[in-house]
This record gives structure tokens, sequence and C-alpha cells, in this order.
């Protein structure tokens, strides 16, 4: 909180170390937002925080209690706050009668985040107003060249994901930042004659490898972190991991569902 001049919308307690935006009385969703938009395009312009250097023009929405949008915020700027994320992964796999196969895409090299580590089939953030079935949709196009009708008639909804994430230096900016997020999961099961492509600059290439091969790239930390843990989603509903064969099982099981103390939408 020291790190920023905070403008006078803002009530600092640095004992309690909270932060309270202070709109005028009758204030809806966009009078904050206007001002949640010029105090961190405020830090961004003094360079006050490395993490906004990432800057993305994407509004993430934060609710409240009764589910209510209270405020929108840069999505670059939503680890400074704490608030919660949200998000869509998908895995397409293949499955014949030798084995399953999934298609994992790699991470452009040069991405603000997590460059060059491997990724889910599909994923994205959510941005204000957008649904996440539909955010599942525009990003299999952007991402994967995944036809529309494929995803719409296909994707399985497979329940959601809670976390926190400790930001490192991979993710860019400061390091330690604690981002509790919730992630939409689906499933997609595709034919021998689909094959994903880079649709944007985002992902270098697709590669469509067993479970033994992803199991391997796992132990060995090539995943994106909450990419690991949404295949360790997949395998636990499809039974490739189970209690008979992992020790930590419960344990597992009960961090991929973490309770957030936070509202969520």
């Amino acid at each position: 909180m020291e790190a920023f001049q905070w403008p006078s919308c803002w009530s600092v307690n640095t004992q309690a170390r909270t932060l309270t935006l202070s709109s005028p009385s009758g204030s809806d969703a966009a009078k904050r937002s206007l001002l949640m938009a010029k105090t961190t395009a405020t830090a961004r312009d003094k360079g006050s925080f490395r993490v906004l250097e990432g800057w993305r023009n994407e509004l993430y929405p934060v609710y409240g209690s009764d589910r209510e949008l209270l405020v929108d915020i840069e999505r670059a700027a939503s680890a400074l706050f704490g608030v919660v994320t949200y998000g869509v992964h998908m895995t397409a796999y293949v499955q014949s009668k030798e084995c399953m196969k999934i298609w994992v895409p790699r991470r452009a090299r040069n991405k603000q985040t997590y460059g060059g580590m491997l990724d889910n089939t599909v994923a994205g953030g959510i941005s204000t107003g957008e649904e996440p079935f539909e955010c599942l949709v525009r990003e299999a196009a952007e991402e994967a060249s995944l036809p529309e009708v494929l995803v719409r008639k296909g994707a399985k909804a497979a329940g959601t994901m809670t976390y926190f994430y400790v930001r490192d230096e991979r993710a860019g900016g400061e390091t330690e930042l604690l981002q509790p997020e919730c992630q939409y999961v689906y499933d997609l099961e595709v034919g021998e004659d689909i094959t994903p492509k880079p649709g944007d600059n985002e992902v270098e290439d697709f590669y469509l490898w067993t479970v033994e091969e992803i199991q391997a790239a796992l132990a060995k930390g090539e995943f994106k972190p909450n990419c690991a843990l949404v295949l360790l989603d997949f395998f636990i509903r499809h039974g490739i991991l189970t209690q008979a064969n992992e020790k930590d099982y419960i344990e597992i099981v009960a961090r991929l569902h973490r309770r957030l103390e936070f509202p969520t939408a």
C-alpha cells in the first residue's frame, strides 16, 4: 500500500492493512469502476507496480456478498487487490481402443506470463459480462482454431476448481502476490481427424500426448501451475488418478476445491 500515493477516493488503513473505495452515495458499479480505472491507470503511468507493465485492456468483475457486480478492474491489476478472478479451462482428448491422448499446447515463449510453459487445450479469463461457456467458445476459436459448432455440441461442463495462486517471477511483475481464482472446467472428446492449431500469437504449437507423457511433464514442472491442477482434476474424474495409486489422493482432491473467503459470482 505504501508503494503508491492513493487518490482521495480511497481510505487507507495501514494498521489494518485495508483499502476502502469511498464512492459517492448512490454510486453504481459503473461509477465505482470509473474510479477504479482512474486509480489503476495512474499507478500504471507512474510505474508504481511492475505487474501493471502487462496491461491487458481487459476488465474483470468483482462481486459482492449478494453476488452483485461491485466494480470492474483491469485484469493486470487484479492481483494487486487480491480479488477473485474467473476463467475457463478445457481439456480436449482422443480416446482410441489403445489409449487416451490429450491435446497439449505450448504457450508462446514471448507471452507476458508463464512464457514457453505447457497449458491446457483451451484456457482464458472471463471478462465482465461474459458467460463462462461463451468465453470457452471464443477462446477455443482464438487459441486452438476449434470450430464453434464442435465446441457447442461436444464440450461437457465438469464443474469448477478453486485455489490460491502465489505469484512468482514467471507470472511477471511483483512476486508473492496472493490471487484467488475460480476456473470453470470442461472436457471435449474429439476424433482423430481433429487437430487444434494456433489461432493467435499466444500459442506456439500443439502436441497430442499420452497420459504417461503428460504425467512425466507434470513431474518436471513444465506445465503452467493452474493448468497442472486442471489436468489432475481431469485424471481424477476419468479414473486415472485414484486412491489406489496416489497416497495423497484425498489431500489433492481437497486442494483442488479450496473454500475462498471472498464473495464469488
